[in-house]
């Protein structure tokens, strides 16, 4: 008898505790999962450092100037620039396509037309220096110290007329210091193309950029018209000398803008903005005017904040109002507007 209620008593032990754990399995909320830990990646929890592109003409590169400043501008912004370099022409090519973020070149009627059609904003100018006729210190053709366009008319004549020693190697390659060639001759009372371009073997059109034409001419002991900064900073490997140096038409003023089209994003054009404002800032000025003074005894440039050269209204740009704008008065913000640069 005893044996059989121990039996039982057991069985209602056994059954009580198998109901109480399905209750429990049917009520007990479920663990959570093992916590996983992810690594996002790099770009989704760092923003990316942005870039901008710089269409420049050839002499702001030999020269090394945008070299210099870029490590400063980039340390400020947090902005990668990069630099393609190569006559005003293309540069301006280049920024009419939307290829570029900034131009900066050297050549204000060609500056000034990008302006009026629409593809820029902020003009500013930043810098000047000017142009020389650099040529053999033997100066075969008795130009030193002449006007400019006196000395190009003394090579012309002696050139068409085979006058011995006489070359002038051009840039011709549509680059600010083309176009300033070409002004020379238009002063000097000729059409560039029907009367100069293809005169004779004296004049040869290089199409390269301005350290290779003045390497070019050194070879060839001809004369060429330079900047002067891009002179001085290949003269120890040049065997030219500065023979014309005075006169309007040698002016040579550098200046910078922002590209500006329909799809250029706002974000894009104000840091292209902020670009300019760098340029023009009292701390970069003052590095411009010292850029090159102890390598080669003297500055490569001339700051705004120096020197304003007197030149035909309108080439020389606003050099002190911040760039605020991020399009043309008579333009609706860009499209793209919204979208990230």
């Amino acid at each position: 008898m005893k044996k059989n209620v121990y039996i039982g008593i057991t069985a209602t032990l056994i059954a009580v505790l198998f109901v109480s754990a399905l209750i429990a399995g049917c009520t007990s909320t479920p663990s959570k999962p093992a916590a996983v830990t992810t690594t996002a990646p790099a770009a989704a929890t760092e923003s990316a450092q942005s870039t901008l592109v710089i269409a420049t003409t050839t002499s702001l590169y030999d020269t090394g100037l945008l070299d210099y400043l870029q490590p400063m501008f980039e340390k400020q912004y947090n902005v990668q620039l990069k630099i393609t370099s190569q006559g005003t022409g293309k540069a301006i090519e280049l920024a009419k396509n939307g290829d570029a973020d900034v131009l900066l070149v050297h050549s204000p009627t060609q500056e000034l037309a990008f302006m009026k059609d629409g593809y820029g904003l902020n003009r500013r100018s930043f810098a000047s220096n000017s142009f020389l006729i650099v040529g053999p210190e033997s100066d075969p053709a008795g130009i030193k110290d002449m006007t400019p366009e006196a000395a190009v008319t003394t090579l012309l004549v002696k050139g068409t007329n085979k006058t011995a020693g006489i070359a002038f190697i051009s840039r011709g390659d549509n680059s600010g210091t083309h176009s300033a060639e070409k002004t020379v001759w238009k002063n000097a009372g000729y059409n560039y193309t029907a009367q100069v371009q293809k005169s004779g073997v004296w004049y040869v059109e290089a199409g390269k950029g301005m350290g290779e034409t003045l390497q070019m001419a050194s070879e060839k002991n001809a004369y060429v018209l330079t900047d002067e900064g891009t002179y001085l900073a290949y003269k120890k490997d040049l065997k030219l000398t500065p023979l014309v140096s005075k006169g309007a038409s040698l002016l040579n003023i550098y200046s910078v803008m922002t590209v500006y089209n329909d799809k250029q994003p706002v974000e894009k054009i104000q840091m292209a903005n902020n670009f300019i404002n760098f340029l023009i800032s009292k701390d970069t000025q003052a590095e411009i005017g010292k850029f090159g003074v102890e390598k080669y005894g003297k500055a490569l440039f001339i700051p705004m904040t120096v020197e304003v050269p007197t030149a035909k209204e309108g080439w020389v740009g606003d050099y002190s109002t911040p760039a605020t704008a991020v399009a043309p008065a008579t333009a609706t913000a860009p499209a793209t507007a919204a979208t990230t640069a």
